[in-house]
């Protein structure tokens, strides 16, 4: 946590985190014109930003988008915000606030982890049914083929629509659905509103990807949910939902155990 520390202190970085705050998956180039800082600045910047798991990065062609990253954040909080007064960290809470509910500006959502475990074992959390019940309190019935269908599972209700299906799977490398449909019987099951869930079957379908990397005794994980339509609801739902359910994986994975169980319905 040193490093998260170390970035945060600075009022440059700050700076940049802030931007990103207003429009997630800037490029180098737009940060840059928005702060009016040097280049070689910047770029110095991010990489202690990045070095801290505060942002994430992506290609899109050849352009590098940075994300805000709450992971970092989330730590820190679960450290130490409950054993403390709320006023003598209420600027840290706030920051973890916006890294997590702040709008993406590209209408995604991305989030950075590292685990101690392997790339098999990740994989198989993220496609085996004793795992992904532990977890997340969902299971998936498919065969883990690109095209093939997904039958979702959570309590009393599943899915099985034609239009969820497996995108991509390449064993330990990296992993991609699309996200479930949204019914009468979902509203009721998480005792969601029921007009509301309607409004978010009307969304064009989402999708999320696992991309796995090992870095030596660590693997790298980090979750991309896109697709979304602007001011989506499915948005808004599924970023508080994911925090919770990777950092339940990470415990998972490190210790055996789970943190308490997920609310399915924060994860839409």
């Amino acid at each position: 946590m040193d490093e998260v520390f170390k970035a945060l202190a600075d009022p440059s970085r700050r700076r940049l985190l802030d931007s990103l705050n207003v429009d997630n998956g800037q490029t180098l180039r737009e940060l840059c014109a928005g702060l009016a800082m040097a280049r070689q600045s910047v770029s110095k910047h991010l990489a202690v930003l990045e070095a801290a798991n505060l942002i994430s990065t992506r290609r899109n062609g050849r352009e590098k988008l940075h994300y805000l990253n709450a992971e970092p954040i989330n730590a820190i909080a679960d450290r130490w915000i409950n054993r403390y007064h709320r006023a003598r960290v209420h600027a840290l809470a706030d920051l973890k606030q916006a890294l997590e509910a702040s709008p993406m500006g590209d209408n995604a959502f991305v989030y950075t982890t590292y685990i101690k475990t392997t790339d098999k074992k990740l994989w198989r959390a993220l496609t085996d049914p004793a795992f992904t019940s532990r977890y997340w309190g969902t299971t998936f019935v498919t065969d883990w083929r690109p095209g093939s269908t997904m039958v979702w599972r959570q309590q009393d209700w599943s899915s099985g629509d034609p239009e969820q299906i497996v995108l991509e799977a390449d064993p330990y490398t990296r992993l991609a659905y699309t996200w479930h449909t949204f019914d009468p019987h979902f509203a009721a099951t998480f005792e969601m509103n029921p007009d509301e869930v309607a409004q978010w079957a009307r969304e064009p379908r989402s999708k999320v990807t696992f991309e796995i990397e090992p870095q030596g005794e660590i693997v790298k994980l980090t979750v991309v949910h896109d697709g979304f339509a602007p001011d989506s609801g499915v948005l808004e739902g599924i970023r508080g939902g994911w925090p919770s359910i990777v950092s339940n994986l990470k415990t998972l994975l490190e210790t055996g155990e789970t943190l308490p169980d997920p609310d399915p319905a924060t994860a839409a």
